[in-house]
């Protein structure tokens, strides 16, 4: 009988890190822009994210 062939075992894959809660991701958020006397609101800026600082990854503490 023919030895059988092994195969080593394989690493586990890198477990793929949690996205960022207040910018889902993405690395920005939206702030929203008011102007005049009332702060009637007019739009919304984007903006970079701080609690990721951009990378859209869950900070690891």
């Amino acid at each position: 009988m023919a030895a059988r062939k092994t195969t080593p075992p394989r690493k586990p894959a890198a477990a793929k890190p949690a996205p960022c809660g207040p910018c889902n991701g993405t690395g920005e958020v939206a702030r929203t822009v008011r102007v005049g006397r009332k702060q009637r609101v007019v739009g919304q800026q984007s903006g970079l994210c701080l609690t990721c600082l951009g990378t859209g990854e869950a900070p690891t503490d």
